[in-house]
């Protein structure tokens, strides 16, 4: 949303600061300024000049030779191409030695033969708009040489307002001044008109149809759901002409282009209030009707850019008594614009379903400010102001008179009511605040607030609990600019906004837990992640979005061509993140992602499914002065599906394919993971087709799996003291026979060595000369412990030979 500041200060005079002040403020409110704009920077040295004399130019058939008076005396020579350049009429001139905004600096020149003394200008020259289709033509009289800055009040700032799809009262003035006025709504005003009427026809109400007398017109919404309310108004005798400069200039501080006194007056209302408006020729609609309906299949009709569209059954449309007229809520037509033989207009306001508007808009291409406005949600409460607003305008800038006004309004909006419980605001933001307080807080932005709320504050400052006392809570009316605002918590957190953030204590003050317990999805989804993460793996979040390969479901809206699926697995999207490491020199990546794959049901229905997947590539450990790390192979992959398989009741790791993996893993290395004897998951090492990986990259492995319904059973975790007493180690060279595995000496060390055996592991591998054939040497470490005392050697000693002994007697394995 572009805002002017000169205008807010209008609207709000009590506004203080400069530009990037109110910027600050608006931002602590929840308005971030995302750019300011100085309007009269880099334009210092354009004055105002006239146009005395045009000739065409000798020698170019698109040039022509203008006489210009800038006020300095000589007239000058300048040679122009704007087609709607004429003599008698005001415009900006930049002289030789001005520098316009984008650093051009303007020298005399000769352009086809004919001397140039500087440069008249187009609005997207002085970066005031987008309009490069000629001159800026200035509206009445100057003197001539005058700073155009200060002619035209350029000392302006335009804030570049990020405003959220859920705030649409911030697009407009009115919205935006409430917010950064000191006292909210009590400090904004709407400024009168000059000449605007003193009087007002008295507004005829209706249901769903209703008639304009002296118009001949009779207004009918045919589709109540999709046009609650809709506003009309005649004037008659307006002289369509060029806007006055105060009004254009309004306009062009936000970047919109003036287009003519009646164009321009409902676009400034559009702004000031965010009401979209349209005004009809009333002489161009026909049958004495206007119907607000839906559009006829295939239906053709050409807005006002000049395009030709097809329209469907599903589009709202606004038609006169034998065709339609406009495109409700989106664009108007040719057939009914206003033009400057106009003399009698209707004007609309109205009030038009988002999700409607929203539909057409998107499917036709068609984005307007209107659009963008119902889309998000218009204040149903505020078509009269703003036909009351827009209709004094109009008759201020093109003459004429109101006749009638009428207002169908079906469905009569009505503001919803909250409870608020000061206590529980309280409770939320951790500080009291007393209930007069809230509700200057609340009124100061719009806000409705009733109950004194004495039993309430009598009840905290006792330690009681005002949650459950009717007449301790404030009854809070929600305005019809706030449809984001459905609830008790969205109202603790406007006056937290209001009140501001910084005004809380940052230190954590006492709470309690929720008693509420987690879904146990919840504590499947933080357990696999801890496995990840203990593994030194990073969580990826990716977009649900995917391109077509292997996936079903087509998105009806997508965000982009390339990306217009709903995808079925999580691997494909983790590998593109593989591939963008690679491209950035990344050899060791280490990615997972917890999200929701989809697919086609029965009967056409969607299902959703639960996943979690990864990624992993590279080296199997960090570097080490030591030497350089092997890179991850199979059995970290397998180790990896191991203790993920431990998080599945009665999970298990087996060799197999995963049809989900399938298209991207290589046939030779493939694993499946199995849960209760159900396939839940795979992985294997990735196909070289399936990743776009530079020569010098490891091989890339993947598992993906179904996110488990619940944890498998597992045993507490058990703590004891660290030891206070020294082990006692002992090593042992084995003469281990080929066929004897080491996990079979293992078990027979620890089945033998008693209660003194704290831990066993092997530490050395020896086979070659000085070994007897059919054995390898084993070296195994053996750590001795009790809590209590110091073990003795003798003690050892014992258990070594226990040891040994059995081991020669089950596998016939000797000392070496």
């Amino acid at each position: 949303m572009n805002v002017s500041y000169r205008w807010l200060k209008a609207l709000a005079p009590a506004i203080q600061g400069t530009p990037q002040e109110v910027a600050d403020r608006l931002a602590l409110l929840g308005a971030p300024v995302d750019e300011i704009v100085d309007l009269g920077a880099g334009i210092g040295g354009v004055v105002v000049a006239r146009v005395t004399d045009v000739r065409p130019h000798p020698n170019a058939d698109k040039l022509r030779i203008c006489t210009v008076d800038a006020g300095a005396g000589e007239p000058l020579q300048v040679v122009c191409g704007a087609p709607n350049v004429e003599a008698g009429r005001f415009y900006p001139f930049a002289p030789v030695g001005a520098t316009l905004p984008g650093g051009l600096a303007i020298k005399k020149a000769k352009l086809r033969g004919e001397a140039s003394e500087g440069m008249l200008c187009s609005a997207r020259e002085l970066g005031l708009g987008r309009d490069h289709a000629g001159l800026m033509t200035l509206a009445g009289e100057y003197a001539l040489g005058t700073s155009f800055r200060d002619a035209l009040e350029l000392d302006d700032a335009r804030l570049v307002v990020d405003v959220t799809p859920n705030r649409p009262e911030l697009l407009s003035h009115v919205g935006v001044a409430r917010e950064a006025a000191p006292g909210g709504a009590e400090d904004v005003h709407l400024p009168s008109f000059p000449n605007a009427p003193t009087t007002f026809p008295q507004i005829v109400s209706a249901g769903a149809t209703g008639s304009l007398p002296s118009a001949g017109v009779e207004i009918v919404i045919e589709d109540v759901a999709g046009c609650p309310r809709y506003m009309a108004a005649v004037v008659r005798g307006v002289k369509v002409g060029a806007s006055p400069e105060w009004l254009a200039t309004r306009l062009r501080a936000v970047g919109v282009r003036p287009i003519n006194n009646v164009v321009d007056a409902t676009n400034f209302v559009l702004l000031e209030l965010g009401q979209p408006l349209h005004a009809f020729d009333l002489a161009k609609l026909r049958g004495g009707q206007v119907r607000i309906r839906r559009a006829s299949p295939d239906e053709k009709f050409t807005t006002l850019d000049g395009t030709e569209r097809t329209l469907l059954a599903t589009d709202l449309m606004i038609a006169d008594g034998e065709r339609s007229v406009g495109i409700a809520g989106v664009m108007g037509g040719e057939n009914s614009e206003v033009g400057d033989d106009t003399t009698d207009l209707l004007i609309e306001c109205a009030l038009f379903d988002p999700l409607s508007v929203r539909k057409t808009s998107r499917r036709l291409g068609l984005s307007t400010d209107a659009s963008y406005r119902f889309e998000r949600g218009v204040d149903p409460e505020g078509q009269a102001l703003a036909t009351r607003r827009v209709c004094d305008l109009i008759v201020s800038v093109a003459g004429g008179r109101v006749e009638e006004v009428v207002d169908l309004n079906p469905t009569p909006f009505q503001r919803p009511r909250i409870s608020l419980r000061p206590r529980r605001v309280e409770k939320l933001l951790g500080v009291y605040l007393p209930t007069t307080e809230i509700g200057e807080l609340l009124r100061s932005i719009g806000f409705g607030v009733e109950g004194d709320g004495g039993s309430a504050d009598a009840m905290l400052e006792d330690g009681g609990d005002a949650a459950g006392a009717g007449d301790g809570a404030l009854t809070v009316s929600v305005p019809g600019f706030r449809p984001d605002v459905t609830g008790e918590i969205d109202l603790i957190e406007e006056i937290a906004r209001r009140r501001g953030y910084e005004s809380f204590a940052e230190e954590l003050r006492p709470f309690r837990p929720s008693e509420v317990p987690d879904d146990a999805l919840v504590a499947v989804e933080r357990r696999v992640r801890e496995v990840f993460v203990a593994r030194g793996f990073l969580e990826a979040r990716t977009a649900a979005f995917a391109p077509e390969a292997g996936n079903t479901l087509r998105l009806l809206n997508p965000l982009s061509a390339e990306e217009g699926f709903l995808r079925s697995s999580l691997a494909p999207g983790l590998l593109r993140r593989v591939e963008h490491n690679f491209a950035h020199g990344v050899r060791d990546v280490r990615l997972f992602s917890v999200g929701t794959v989809f697919a086609a049901g029965g009967a056409g229905e969607m299902r959703e499914e639960m996943r979690f997947a990864a990624v992993l590539t590279g080296a199997s450990r960090p570097a080490s002065w030591t030497g350089e790390a092997p890179p991850l192979d199979t059995w970290d992959l397998k180790g990896l599906m191991e203790e993920l398989s431990a998080e599945f009741p009665q999970g298990a790791v087996q060799p197999g394919e995963w049809d989900a993996l399938a298209p991207v893993t290589d046939p030779s290395v493939r694993f499946r993971l199995v849960s209760a004897g159900d396939l839940v998951g795979g992985g294997g090492l990735v196909a070289p087709a399936a990743v776009d990986a530079p020569a010098w990259a490891a091989p890339v492995f993947v598992v993906e799996a179904r996110m488990p319904a619940k944890l498998a059973d597992r045993r507490g975790v058990l703590y004891r003291e660290l030891p206070v007493f020294p082990a006692s180690e002992r090593d042992m060279a084995l003469l281990v026979p080929l066929a004897v595995a080491s996990a079979e000496v293992e078990a027979a060390i620890r089945e033998s060595a008693g209660p003194l055996l704290e831990a066993v592991f092997p530490f050395d591998l020896y086979e070659g000369k000085g070994i007897p054939d059919g054995t390898r040497s084993l070296a195994w470490r053996l750590r001795f412990r009790t809590p209590d005392r110091t073990l003795t050697d003798a003690e050892v000693d014992k258990s070594v030979q226990r040891v040994l002994a059995a081991l020669q007697d089950r596998h016939g394995i000797a000392r070496r």
